[in-house]
């Protein structure tokens, strides 16, 4: 995971590559390499696949290692620094899709809570002890989201990183500044990665690292929001909220996966790139990229789509 200072402005980027789906449903290696190096060269060398946006949940076993694999490739191709997700309702899944990553030579995984029944604290101890007590020489990041039923709080992580050193960071979306403020305040120690607003709020408090999500869809302004002062970083914000505006406007119920959300916004970059969901889930169109692609502000809109 990129590291940052804890006495100078964060500099530290987290993407996603989102999968790639034929129409027959089948992982389309062609558009994922160039995923792939368009994110390393243009935004951030730190790259994860399988969060709820990449369909981690929606992968068979066999899709999983074919495609961890290729993306193992695809990161030592643009010498980018390649986390793997694990999300399943099954801790022994969890437990085996790690070792197989192991295997593959990654040593950063991010974990999400399983999502059946809301973990109770020995329960939430337990479900770390058998993945960072299990593979000591790897790095572990968590997803905390209300997806799950079980937002860890501040003094959850105070207690499970005294437990296991190698869990190093965390990744979430929260809106509420003392929230913010109880997780920040636990650097160096823990990582913590938020998105683009609780981002600009963080910043004001202390070290922290930027998870790309609306701004990855022009990845020179991604890193200008990251580089800025505080100043300039709400002006960004305010654009942004016109970014997400566009994106809320989207779908009218017909989707409602974040993955087809982050696929909209990756599209920008690469005009072949396919919007589908793996079924049973719906996915965004081509007149939903339209709308969204008027509805983007004129700094956040790039000439044409373009790969390097």
């Amino acid at each position: 995971m990129p590291e940052f200072a804890t006495s100078s402005p964060a500099s530290a980027i987290l993407a996603t590559a989102v999968l790639p789906w034929t129409e027959r449903y089948e992982f389309d290696e062609a558009s994922f390499a160039r995923q792939v190096q368009t994110i390393a060269r243009q935004l951030t060398r730190h790259i994860y696949i399988f969060g709820t946006a990449g369909e981690g949940y929606a992968v068979s076993d066999a899709q999983f290692l074919r495609i961890a694999r290729f993306f193992r490739q695809c990161a030592s191709e643009c010498d980018a620094e390649p986390m793997l997700g694990v999300i399943s309702l099954s801790l022994p899944t969890i437990v085996e899709r790690i070792a197989a990553g192991r295997e593959m030579g990654f040593r950063e995984f991010q974990l999400s809570l399983p999502a059946w029944g809301v973990l109770q604290d020995g329960e939430v101890d337990r479900f770390f002890a058998e993945t960072c007590g299990r593979f000591p020489d790897c790095r572990f990041l968590h997803y905390n989201l209300a997806r799950t039923g079980r937002l860890l709080q501040a003094g959850d992580y105070v207690r499970l990183i005294a437990a296991h050193p190698n869990l190093t960071a965390i990744k979430m979306s929260p809106r509420d500044p003392a929230v913010i403020a109880t997780l920040v305040a636990l650097a160096p120690r823990l990582r913590c990665y938020f998105t683009e607003f609780a981002y600009a709020i963080a910043r004001r408090i202390g070290p922290c690292g930027l998870l790309a999500s609306l701004s990855a869809v022009h990845p020179e302004r991604a890193r200008e929001f990251v580089d800025a002062g505080d100043e300039r970083r709400a002006e960004l914000v305010g654009e942004l909220e016109t970014v997400a505006g566009g994106l809320a406007g989207l779908g009218r119920g017909r989707f409602h996966l974040d993955g087809a959300f982050d696929k909209l916004l990756y599209r920008t970059h690469d005009p072949v790139f396919p919007l589908r969901l793996l079924p049973p889930y719906a996915s965004a169109t081509e007149a939903d990229f339209a709308q969204l692609s008027a509805a983007l502000p004129p700094s956040w809109r790039r000439p044409s789509p373009h790969l390097s």
